[in-house]
């Protein structure tokens, strides 16, 4: 910070010996000293406050980036929610229809209606016409 050497230091004590007197140097120099001291802590405390800002940023972007993601996820989570639900509905639905021609079949037998059974290895093709 300062570059001051020893031989300027000695200097500056032989003046301040002279100016001030042998009686008041002692005072002085504590007094000084104390100043020092002060002025140093103080620049120590700044230090330490532009650091906890410093940290104090970092960590409010983390929390906004964590946010985010959150954000993200939850939307994706909803999306995929959405498309099960659909997908257990419809196969709901086809079930409910499975039961009810079950349902429909076995009504049938017990009116003692023949029912035609249809054999699974028929291949079914529909012309469109009715």
């Amino acid at each position: 910070m300062f570059d001051i050497s020893f031989s300027e230091l000695f200097l500056i004590g032989i003046v301040a010996l002279v100016v001030i007197g042998p009686e008041r140097l002692p005072k002085v120099a504590r007094a000084f000293g104390l100043l020092v001291g002060r002025a140093q802590r103080y620049v120590n405390d700044v230090k330490v406050e532009l650091q906890r800002e410093a940290n104090l940023d970092e960590i409010q972007q983390m929390q906004e980036d964590a946010r985010e993601s959150a954000m993200k996820l939850e939307a994706a989570l909803k999306t995929k929610a959405f498309e099960y639900e659909k997908k257990f509905r419809e196969a709901e639905g086809a079930v409910h229809i499975e039961l009810e021609e079950v349902k429909k079949t076995l009504e049938g037998e017990a009116h003692g209606e023949p029912v035609a059974e249809e054999d699974p290895r028929q291949l079914k093709i529909d012309f469109g016409e009715q």
